[in-house]
């Protein structure tokens, strides 16, 4: 690398003002760091045997039930170890509370174990006193460690519907909530004691692939994935007209597709892209905007969607093959809409890009790092061949290792796989507290008919509207999804929103991929928006400011799952002569997939020219509204739309190419 390269790569942000960054934005990341040795140490090596368990339970899985309570017992353990009460606490010392609390933890797990047998055949499921006890620990253990991981937004929201049975029989409640009463033994009972409870479909997912596919990135990062997707973004956009841009939306969508953590992306990539893109002329907040849009599409981008494509898959029972190629198109429509934005900003504010001389070659990067797009390659043959998740996952963790070997600069040791492992689990631990306070919810709805209510109550505000359901499914989906990371956002609003589509006869797939894009679309929408906010950090910028730019970049992604909802052919299925709820799909016609995909991008690339009045030269207001309106007419994806906005967009280019000859012949 020359001199130069290394000038570019000094602008990046050091470990210690990332971490401090982090720790600002995402709660997760106040960690302790304890001074005695024995006890960071013990800690190490529970989460080294915490990523062990679940490469074992893969090939000799335990029963459900034991199988996700040790999950859930042993994460918290490590929660109450790892981080402290309050965030003002002391990061050196684990207190005498926190070993108690992570003994109870354990022993939770301890007496399911001990009286499995007895709970399912002699008692059949039915709770005694000493089983509410620990149900009644469990749960209160499970709310204190995600307050701890995550602050107290979801465990409010877990408190509230644990509450509702307790209440729902009250004659002051609303008449479409009262239901029959319910026993201290019902509740905790359905918590504890079964699969529809703390221990649901939510921390089954979470044991059997969540986990893994977290694991596979602590081990790609740790052989370099990260600074591969840098360079080789670097090397193919760098010069490009406002380059720097287009390299924190190329490498963060890389990024955010494997490790599905938006707020820890942006600080990963944009300590690095940020400082650049300030340093060519883009505005702090424009530059925060970029990576924090980028970097939450990674979760719509296949092949691994942040792991949310497997649970999509588990929850609908649609193939993983059906759901990787639906989401490809929105999610290429999404992207192209944010880099159509940064070019034309970057041609209306004459922002160039970085020196072809400063940046790394292609050649070069793949020669350095390419073999390490090995794994990433191999796990999409795995899950098309139809080798099982978790299987797949373990696989490519094993190939990552082997693959990470052939270059000297890439290589792991030994002391590097135990790092890898013991990261793995650390960085699990949020979303198995989340999925576990998410499993309180889904007791809830599973004992009472609050599902039921939900998506009646959705149904009556829409007023049998397709369109107004679809907006407040939209609002309910972004108000469930604040704060929370993808997955348990995913999860919450495929249960209590996506319900309310089906009375459209809207296919499965279509309404679960609506109720996931506008849950994650939470990370961009004011006022919690943790990912812009983060990357306002990083630029220096306001924070509100930042989350509604985002949202600008963003337009994309809050247009295009109202029209797939419209027409499914977007996401390249096939509804027409199958059941509404039918779990596999076929494929459209080829020609109505290049029809839409040409329309759509056409119209996506018009969209981002109108909303930043740019295209070869400012664009005045009415050119702009009259572009916008082309622009969205083509993505609508019908005949007469296409061909009317076809026509607008092309007079509005022709107009705009005329006026910069003119403006070039007199300059």
């Amino acid at each position: 690398m020359s001199m130069s390269q290394d000038k570019i790569y000094t602008e990046q942000l050091n470990e210690q003002q990332q971490q401090a960054l982090l720790e600002k934005f995402d709660r997760e990341s106040v960690t302790r760091s304890p001074s005695n040795r024995s006890v960071a140490w013990l800690i190490g090596a529970l989460a080294i045997s915490y990523s062990l368990f679940h490469l074992l339970i893969t090939y000799h899985p335990l029963p459900e039930l034991i199988q996700r309570s040790a999950h859930v017992a042993i994460g918290l353990g490590l929660i109450f170890l790892l981080y402290p009460a309050r965030q003002t606490s002391s990061r050196q010392k684990v207190h005498l509370l926190d070993w108690l609390l992570m003994l109870l933890s354990f022993a939770s797990f301890a007496y399911l174990f001990i009286e499995y047998q007895d709970i399912m055949t002699t008692r059949g499921g039915i709770p005694n006193s000493l089983d509410i006890v620990f149900a009644i620990l469990t749960v209160v253990l499970v709310i204190e460690a995600a307050r701890r991981v995550m602050g107290w937004m979801l465990p409010i929201l877990g408190l509230i519907f644990l509450a509702y049975p307790f209440m729902s029989h009250f004659n002051w409640m609303p008449e479409r909530l009262l239901t029959r009463p319910y026993t201290v033994s019902d509740i905790f009972g359905q918590m504890y004691l079964k699969t529809e409870g703390l221990y649901s479909s939510a921390i089954g997912a979470s044991v059997t692939f969540i986990f893994l596919f977290i694991l596979f990135g602590a081990f790609l990062a740790k052989s370099g994935m990260g600074k591969l997707f840098n360079d080789l973004a670097m090397a193919l956009a760098g010069h490009k007209q406002g380059g720097p841009a287009k390299v924190a939306v190329i490498s963060s969508g890389f990024m955010g597709s494997i490790n599905g953590t938006a707020v820890a992306n942006v600080v990963g990539t944009g300590s690095f892209t940020i400082p650049l893109m300030k340093k060519i002329g883009y505005h702090k907040n424009f530059a925060g905007a970029v990576e924090a849009s980028a970097s939450v599409g990674g979760q719509i981008l296949p092949p691994v969607m942040g792991a949310s494509a497997f649970i999509m898959a588990e929850t609908t029972g649609v193939s993983y093959g059906t759901i990787a190629l639906a989401a490809l198109l929105p999610a290429l429509l999404y992207y192209l809409g944010v880099i159509a934005q940064v070019h034309f900003r970057a041609g209306r504010d004459n922002l160039k890009g970085v020196p072809k001389a400063d940046l790394p070659r292609v050649k070069d990067v793949l020669k350095a790092r390419g073999h390490l797009l090995i794994p990433i390659i191999a796990l999409v043959f795995f899950l098309f061949q139809s080798i099982p998740v978790s299987y797949a996952a373990v696989y490519t963790i094993v190939l990552t290792i082997v693959v990470a070997n052939l270059r000297k600069s890439t290589r792991m040791g030994f002391k590097d796989i135990l790092d890898a492992l013991a990261d793995g689990a650390k960085q699990s631990l949020s979303v198995m507290a989340a999925c576990a306070v998410v499993g309180i919810i889904i007791g809830v709805v599973s004992l009472t008919s609050l599902g039921s209510v939900m998506t009646s109550s959705i149904m009556s505000i829409g007023a049998g509207s397709l369109f107004l359901t679809l907006f407040f499914t939209m609002i309910a989906s972004m108000i469930l999804g604040m704060g929370l990371p993808s997955i348990p956002a995913y999860i919450i609003t495929a249960t209590m929103a996506a319900p309310a589509l089906a009375n459209f006869d809207i296919p499965v797939l279509v309404a679960h991929m609506f109720v996931f894009y506008f849950g994650l679309f939470a990370n961009i929408t004011p006022p919690v928006a943790l990912a812009a906010f983060a990357g306002a950090g990083i630029a220096g910028g306001d924070p509100m400011r930042t989350g509604f730019q985002a949202l600008k970049l963003s337009l994309a992604g809050f247009i295009v799952p109202f029209l797939f909802v419209y027409n499914p052919a977007m996401l390249m299925i096939d509804t027409t002569d199958i059941a509404v709820n039918a779990r596999e799909f076929a494929l459209p016609a080829w020609t109505t997939i290049i029809s839409i995909g040409f329309t759509s991008v056409v119209g996506i690339i018009a969209l981002g020219a109108a909303v930043e009045g740019y295209f070869k030269v400012a664009l005045n207001w009415f050119w702009r509204i009259f572009l916008g309106i082309g622009a969205l007419m083509m993505i609508v994806p019908e005949t007469i739309t296409d061909v009317i906005g076809m026509i607008m967009v092309a007079i509005a280019i022709v107009m705009n190419y005329l006026q910069a000859k003119k403006q070039y012949q007199t300059a």
